[in-house]
């Protein structure tokens, strides 16, 4: 009787972000007998200001973890993937994986494509093809063109993904992994997560804006018209800082200044994953840029508050009917805050909540492990 081969796997996180939307995958795997599974953690997890969140990650005890202590981190973002491509690429030497699992549109998912790539190791990019307003579009769509294998959301970002030249056989519709774990009955209940963050509200909104890079002249700008929105308001809010990407000093100074410490709103670099889910399940808004408002939010029925063009082009708001879009202008903000009562709609199209299940029965064939490496440009 033939021995099974043990497949191994790396898996990249750089943000709180994209641990939340993979971890369901990451766990089902180091669990399995048929993969060893390595989770290399760098870029925002490791910054304090933003919550040294690779604390999270350590605590699931996954059997093989790095955390790339060491790398230095400015508001440089080409600076910062260089850094990553050293360090990635030193492990990857020493561990020799099958495979590169990345996830996104983040500058740690780039380096981990382009050092499988230029390695001749097969990569894995869940939730590519999709669009939006920023930078993180050209990131996304190269990450695509340096994978083999790509976990998409819908058969809208499949359709992207061909556009890019990759061939269909190689594009599998799983959904979002992260609403596998929504839809899931082990988040905790809402009395503990308040009682582990100190929240007293009883009725509130969540707040998370991001940079947009290439609007970081007209942020402060933004910034102003926003928080003057979100005290005018007079509602309570928890506040979640943003990513680290250009800007974001920008946003923690205004935050800092004229947020913090105020009675309506509670301020967190940072809140774990089940536990934001949970306060998201029982909040009357969302309110931002963040993709939660897209995405997580409409899965619950939560209405959605999209300020900006972070997100544009990532949905379609006659079929994501919980959201309202707005610009960064005082008066608009405020009137669709008083206005979330009509968008209190359940809707979503980024899955069924079977995610994890798809996404090992891709992997249990043994054709994915024999995929060519040599990639060719399909024309449409």
């Amino acid at each position: 009787m033939s021995k099974i081969q043990i497949k191994r796997v790396l898996f990249i996180t750089g943000t709180r972000a994209d641990y939340g939307k993979i971890k369901s995958l990451m766990k089902r795997m180091d669990a399995s007998p048929e993969y060893e599974v390595y989770v290399y953690v760098s870029g925002m997890h490791l910054l304090a200001k933003y919550g040294s969140t690779y604390k999270e990650v350590l605590k699931d005890k996954y059997q093989n973890v790095h955390v790339a202590f060491g790398q230095q981190y400015t508001q440089n973002m080409s600076y910062n993937m260089g850094n990553v491509l050293m360090s990635l690429s030193a492990y990857v030497e020493q561990i020799s994986p099958d495979m590169i699992l990345v996830h996104g549109d983040r500058i740690d998912a780039l380096a981990g494509a382009v050092t499988g790539a230029l390695n001749n190791i097969l990569v894995a990019h869940i939730e590519g093809g999709e669009i939006s307003g920023t930078i993180d579009d050209s990131i996304r769509h190269a990450v695509s063109k340096f994978a083999h294998l790509h976990f998409v959301c819908n058969e809208e970002a499949k359709n992207r993904i061909i556009q890019l030249g990759e061939p269909q056989e190689n594009i599998y519709v799983i959904g979002s992994p992260d609403i596998d774990v929504m839809m899931g009955e082990e988040l905790p209940d809402i009395e503990e997560v308040k009682q582990y963050y100190d929240i007293e509200f009883d009725k509130y909104g969540i707040f998370m804006y991001h940079p947009v890079t290439t609007e970081v002249d007209e942020l402060q700008e933004h910034m102003d018209e926003i928080v003057a929105a979100l005290k005018a308001s007079q509602k309570k809010f928890v506040v979640i800082y943003p990513n680290n990407d250009l800007g974001t000093d920008i946003i923690l100074r205004k935050i800092g200044r004229e947020l913090e410490g105020e009675e309506n709103f509670r301020v967190f670099p940072s809140i774990r994953f089940e536990y934001f889910l949970t306060l998201l399940k029982k909040a009357s808004v969302i309110i931002g840029n963040s993709s939660a408002g897209i995405r997580e939010s409409g899965v619950y029925g939560i209405p959605a508050i999209d300020i900006g063009t972070r997100q544009q082009g990532r949905y379609s708001i006659r079929k994501l009917k919980n959201i309202q879009h707005v610009t960064e202008n005082r008066d608009e903000i405020l009137a669709a805050i008083e206005n979330v009562g009509k968008y209190q709609v359940q809707c979503q199209s980024f899955g069924k909540g079977n995610s994890t299940e798809l996404f090992l029965d891709v992997l249990g064939k043994q054709t994915i492990w024999n995929s060519d490496v040599q990639k060719k440009f399909v024309d449409l």
